[in-house]
């Protein structure tokens, strides 16, 4: 028989760490070792009892159960041009400037479908999350990676954008706020994101899911002055509004970038499911005082277990920052970040994330999530407390 030979695009792309790592996670738990999982940010709170209300009663209807609009239901739309304009006093057109996504993920690659040619330069940030290189990677595209450095708060370093060869560059990639590093965005940052995307014919595409998570200071770059002409925003439910599994989001942008970008997701999707764009509405419409409960309070006492987990394993970090994780430099004990979390791992049972996987600029640091019960978080801080020369330098 002909050996059969997966296309060469594969060559350049691994498994997702955290589908290789959870295997193991998931084997040790078989195995009787109670791992504690700190992470992946997956919120481990239903969305609120509306939501699901109107999930249950949309579902029970007997139309709601064919295919769907590609654009969504025009309510849907509606109802997210509503909540930018109420949480970040963005206008956006329901009818032309809004795309709902089955989750900001799958939105990463329709828009590198819909705007890169084989051999293109794609800007991505190092460190910076994993989609963006190797979606890049799949579409053929070149991938550029610009660094982030703490010193810089996590912003881009624009003197060094300009010394780069930007002739054949036509996406670059940002996520503010930031993950892995919890940094924040300023609205200086992203006039001069604009204004650079502008300069070079760049499509600016800021990826937005945590500005709801330990953040009172809302921003997105669509409330430039003239963003929507080279920005794209990408924006999910999963975590504001603890819906991580039902996989919506959207896209924001202008006409002509929405159209080009449903070209690509008509030839690959059919629709979402319509009880669970009703509910989505419904989330949209959850009060201040949810999102403060849920995405503040909430957050805020794991946030206290979390650093504490840090301080003990000899880590340091920035008290400011936000969204649902705590990224720390580790001491210089370790040579990275994969060997401290794989002691943390094997040794107390609690899995963090090492800072490699977002790019060698994260190597010297770990990422802790917040996903998980207080009660878990003060067991995994007990567990880490019992290591050998825990918290010393």
């Amino acid at each position: 028989m002909k050996p059969i030979i997966p296309a060469e695009r594969l060559n350049s792309i691994s498994e997702y760490y955290f589908s290789t790592k959870l295997k193991e996670v998931a084997d040790m738990n078989a195995r009787g070792m109670n791992v504690i999982s700190l992470g992946i940010g997956s919120p481990d709170l239903p969305p609120s009892r509306e939501t699901v209300e109107a999930l249950c009663q949309s579902a029970s209807e007997s139309n709601a159960h064919g295919y769907q609009p590609y654009v969504g239901i025009p309510e849907l739309r509606a109802a997210f041009a509503n909540w930018y304009q109420k949480w970040f006093n963005v206008e956006l057109n329901p009818a032309n400037e809004i795309q709902p996504l089955i989750g900001s993920k799958e939105g990463i690659l329709h828009i590198s479908l819909a705007f890169l040619n084989p051999g293109d330069g794609v800007l991505v940030p190092n460190p910076g999350y994993p989609t963006y290189s190797s979606v890049s990677k799949l579409v053929q595209a070149k991938v550029l990676t610009y660094d982030l450095d703490e010193n810089n708060h996590w912003q881009p370093d624009f003197d060094a954008l300009e010394q780069m060869d930007l002739s054949n560059v036509k996406l670059m990639w940002v996520n503010y706020p930031n993950m892995p590093t919890g940094a924040s965005a300023t609205p200086e940052l992203f006039e001069k994101l604009v204004a650079f995307g502008k300069k070079h014919g760049i499509v600016i595409v800021n990826d937005n899911p945590y500005s709801f998570i330990l953040n009172e200071n809302r921003l997105s770059i669509l409330q430039v002055k003239g963003a929507k002409d080279i920005c794209i925003e990408l924006n999910s439910m999963s975590k504001s509004h603890n819906m991580p599994g039902w996989r919506m989001g959207l896209l924001a942008s202008n006409a002509q970038f929405i159209e080009w970008v449903l070209k690509v997701k008509s030839n690959i999707d059919s629709g979402q499911f319509k009880p669970m764009q009703v509910a989505a509405i419904a989330a949209l419409n959850n009060s201040e005082e949810w999102h403060r409960e849920m995405n503040v309070n909430l957050y805020k006492t794991r946030r206290h277990l979390a650093e504490e987990i840090m301080k003990t394993l000899g880590c340091t970090f920035d008290k400011s920052q936000v969204g649902m994780f705590l990224w720390g430099k580790i001491s210089d004990k370790y040579k990275n970040s994969g060997e401290l979390a794989d002691k943390v791992l094997y040794e107390s049972k609690v899995f963090i994330t090492p800072g490699f996987i977002f790019g060698d600029k994260g190597d010297h640091y770990v990422r802790i999530s917040l996903c998980a019960n207080e009660k878990m978080l003060a067991e995994a801080l007990e567990r880490v407390k019992q290591l050998p020369v825990a918290g010393q330098q």
